[in-house]
């Protein structure tokens, strides 16, 4: 599991590479996976303390929402930067323009699994429990570290994100 973890993880960051065209950018990107897993990891931890497939399963939905957030923010920096934007202006302009997005994005889904994550006693829900409960975790920590984290990287590292 943990091979094709890394696999998996290592194809995201080439199709994200291929895609911008820069590996800052893809690794800008990337920075969002550690971000959602802070959060998934404390939901685990504060709940159940057991780590299952259904949690396993959980992570990955995860690191998919969180790769979107951080796909959404970089790729429209880029877009500011090309249209002549002011790289600092492009930052606050970019992060003001898709807050509104990603957290839209986090509040449906978190309000979708409220349901699932509080009926863990209930039969039947043995599975989606504990994976509503990473999200939710997860998509606590990435979204807010998404918008505190990324523009302040990007702002320190990403003035040169075509190379």
């Amino acid at each position: 599991m943990s091979l094709f973890t890394l696999l998996a993880v290592v194809a995201i960051f080439l199709i994200l590479y291929v895609e911008f065209s820069s590996f800052r950018a893809a690794f800008f990107i990337m920075v969002n996976l550690p971000l959602a897993l802070i959060g998934g990891i404390w939901a685990v931890y504060f709940t159940s303390g057991i780590i299952s497939i259904a949690s396993l399963v959980g992570f990955i939905t995860l690191f998919g929402i969180a790769t979107r957030n951080g796909v959404l923010l970089i790729a429209h920096y880029q877009n500011l930067l090309e249209e002549g934007k002011e790289f600092r202006e492009a930052i606050v302009q970019g992060s003001l323009e898709r807050l509104n997005p990603i957290l839209m994005t986090a509040i449906t889904a978190a309000l979708a699994l409220i349901p699932l994550a509080l009926g863990g006693g209930e039969s039947g829900k043995e599975i989606q429990t504990p994976m509503a409960i990473v999200i939710l975790g997860g998509l606590l920590s990435s979204t807010a570290l998404n918008m505190i984290v990324m523009p302040g990287l990007f702002f320190k590292f990403g003035r040169d994100t075509q190379n």
